[in-house]
């Protein structure tokens, strides 16, 4: 009897120290369920919320606020070029090779031999498509400038399927940003974030048409940032690419990288694949430059680039043991150029510039990205390291020129319109290496008679015009000013000894 008494305490007594417990713990309290208001999208969207299924444990995550704030806002491109069909024989292109010319070289005047429905079919079509985004109601749309890059036409179609033709206002290939126009009022323009502040590890949205898939939406993080592929052609690039493995396949050029909130972070640009098809990583462009970029080409039809005038490198561990350098954060200042606007506010070779306008810059394209948010005359003000300690330096940015003057869009001559190219003159350097007396090296080449009637290529040389040499832009300009008919362009290209031959009529 004793015995049992001991149990029967001892069950009491546990169960005493259980509710206790319980109660401490703060079990068997009343649940308090509240709801989210409608506004907080940024909660609901990054919480983990529970699914759909009453007995599934997998967590899922709501992106439709952002898909339903930033599609509205994300147009289709469709981009139309006119090309000719070319038999080409000994780097001489004979079937686009005017009359005048054709008799001595195998093919009769007039018509082709087939007949004239087979001149037409010379001439194909190419279509390329893309996106776009609206960044202001009254019809500015933001693409890739490779999307919209030669095309003789281009098509907007809208989120609601409103189609609307298309004129490019200006294009940057430093920064492969692109503004085009439509004849439109009242559209959805999309909200600009500040992409200084998106961090790695944050979920972002990618919108855009790929494949000429419509209103596209997928989904990924930010996997990087500030990085450099080495894509842009450009002399002077700009590469701080946001990295995202949101899935982007070609078509989404030109689209929208937007957070939770439906903000645009990016214009998605680039992807790094083995096979040209989504490979988990994307690029776009960085909010914050687009933003300047197409301020500038709204404003002057140019982009107003500034510069510092040195030549920087990324700090490794070698190079921070070769020159003594405490920490590998930060840009190594290599080499600076004569009358350069860093050495005139006093920057030195050695220097280390840790941040730029108060951003951290621990690496080049991080610092390009900072100086090209400004134009040439305004201060970007440095922090550098130098000997241990940090400095302050405001450096006022200087153009391409040298001065801190406006650059102005260039109306191109008449002639210089019809081709669609860009020349420079052989250095005598260049033309010594090459054994020339002299030419006209062609640096651009966009839509014009020199892209649809030839094929000649960027760095092409050209060293006669109709049997007369050339050395300077004013030299073609002259011979070809009131030229009408064919005209026969002799030159060669600097890796090769080869003379090639190229007709095209004015």
């Amino acid at each position: 009897m004793k015995r049992f008494a001991i149990y029967v305490f001892a069950a009491i007594l546990g169960g005493a120290v259980t509710l206790g417990g319980a109660k401490l713990l703060g079990f068997g309290k009343e649940v308090q369920i509240k709801t989210i208001p409608s506004n907080s999208f940024a909660q609901v969207a990054s919480m983990p919320m529970a699914g759909t299924d009453a007995n599934s444990s997998t967590p899922t995550f709501d992106f439709s606020y952002a898909a339903e704030k930033a599609l509205p806002s994300v147009v289709h491109i469709q981009a139309t070029m006119h090309v000719k069909d070319r038999e080409m024989a000994g780097g001489f292109d004979l079937r686009g090779l005017p009359d005048p010319f054709r008799q001595f070289f195998g093919y009769p005047q007039g018509d082709d031999q087939d007949g004239p429905s087979n001149r037409q079919g010379d001439e194909r079509i190419q279509q390329g498509s893309g996106s776009g985004v609206i960044i202001s109601p009254d019809g500015y749309i933001v693409t890739n400038n490779h999307v919209v890059a030669d095309a003789d036409e281009l098509s907007v179609t809208l989120n609601d399927h409103e189609i609307y033709d298309a004129e490019v206002i200006g294009t940057d290939p430093s920064t492969d940003v692109a503004l085009i126009k439509i004849k439109a009022n009242d559209l959805p323009a999309i909200d600009f974030f500040n992409s200084d502040q998106i961090k790695v590890g944050e979920w972002v949205v990618a919108v855009g048409n790929p494949f000429n898939l419509e209103s596209t939406v997928t989904a990924g993080i930010v996997s990087a940032k500030a990085r450099n592929i080495n894509i842009m052609q450009d002399k002077t690039p700009i590469e701080s690419f946001i990295q995202t493995d949101a899935a982007i396949n070609p078509g989404n050029s030109g689209g929208a990288l937007v957070n939770l909130q439906g903000q645009l972070v990016g214009i998605n640009s680039a992807i790094a694949s083995p096979t040209g098809a989504y490979a988990g990583y994307g690029f776009a462009i960085p909010s914050n430059i687009v933003r300047k970029v197409v301020s500038d080409l709204k404003e002057y039809g140019v982009v107003q680039r500034g510069f510092i005038g040195a030549m920087i490198r990324n700090i490794d561990g070698n190079l921070a043991k070769d020159k003594g350098l405490t920490s590998t954060v930060g840009v190594y200042v290599d080499s600076l150029t004569a009358n350069s606007s860093a050495a005139e506010a006093g920057i030195k070779v050695g220097d280390v510039i840790i941040a730029a306008d108060g951003v951290q810059t621990p690496t080049s394209p991080k610092l390009l990205e900072m100086i090209g948010r400004h134009r040439p005359g305004e201060q970007v003000d440095l922090t550098v390291r130098r000997k241990g300690e940090e400095k302050n330096i405001a450096v006022t940015l200087k153009n391409r020129e040298g001065n801190t003057d406006v650059i102005k869009k260039e109306a191109p001559s008449e002639i210089m319109a019809k081709l669609g190219a860009s020349f420079e003159p052989l250095s005598n350097q260049e033309a010594k290496q090459l054994d020339l007396d002299g030419g006209l090296k062609v640096t651009d080449i966009t839509n014009g008679k020199l892209a649809n009637q030839t094929d000649i290529q960027e760095g092409f040389i050209v060293t006669k015009v109709d049997g007369k040499e050339v050395s300077s832009v004013e030299d073609l300009t002259r011979i070809l000013d009131h030229k009408k008919g064919g005209v026969l362009i002799e030159g060669r290209y600097p890796n090769s000894p080869e003379t090639y031959y190229f007709g095209l009529g004015l």
